[in-house]
């Protein structure tokens, strides 16, 4: 897990759930499958309406069309509330991942989504205390700092604070929880 990670914000708003992350007909793809676990990166986001994706403005592709089709320019994504509610798949932070995305900052999150991301260690899932949603917006420059828990938005100046991520922590360091299991003896190695 980094400890520093820099990059261009994604705002989304409350409720984003896992049909809107990656919608259901995209779920045949394997991520086992290199060719296919790109494809998860491509339609990451796709279900998510127009007008509400990349706040506060609205109607912000994604992907930068004309571009790298499987990759976001944004490698960090910005919720409300309830983020990952929805059905239970673990092909939503799969999907974020495989687009580019590094971490998801959040108010809070669907308690699935959240251990769907730590125990397969694709992506940070961290909460704020601040609502940044009314705060960032999409395309600004972001640096979270995990060992100080902080975001300092460069664009803004702003700096807010990060819940800590407590006992998930060495879970997201050995890259998920069978690395975990394997590192602390719970698995064979």
């Amino acid at each position: 897990m980094q400890t520093r990670i820099e990059g261009v914000a994604y705002v989304l708003g409350d409720n984003i759930d896992t049909d809107q992350i990656i919608p259901a007909q995209y779920l045949t793809f394997n991520p086992s499958i290199p060719a296919e676990y790109k494809m998860f990166g491509k339609y990451a986001l796709c279900g998510v309406p127009e007008a509400a994706a990349g706040l506060p403005k609205g109607n912000v592709p994604f992907h930068t069309p004309g571009g790298d089709e499987f990759v976001a320019p944004y490698k960090i994504v910005i919720g409300g509330k309830n983020f990952g509610c929805g059905s239970s798949r673990e092909h939503a932070p799969i999907a974020l991942a495989a687009a580019g995305v590094v971490a998801v900052v959040a108010e809070f999150y669907a308690r699935i989504f959240y251990r769907n991301s730590v125990n397969g260690g694709y992506l940070v899932p961290l909460e704020a205390k601040a609502r940044l949603i009314d705060r960032v917006c999409t395309g600004d420059k972001l640096v979270i700092d995990i060992a100080t828990g902080t975001l300092t938005n460069e664009t803004s100046g702003e700096t807010f604070e990060l819940l800590p991520l407590g006992e998930v922590a060495p879970i997201l360091e050995a890259g998920g929880l069978f690395p975990y299991a394997k590192k602390v003896g719970m698995l064979a190695k």
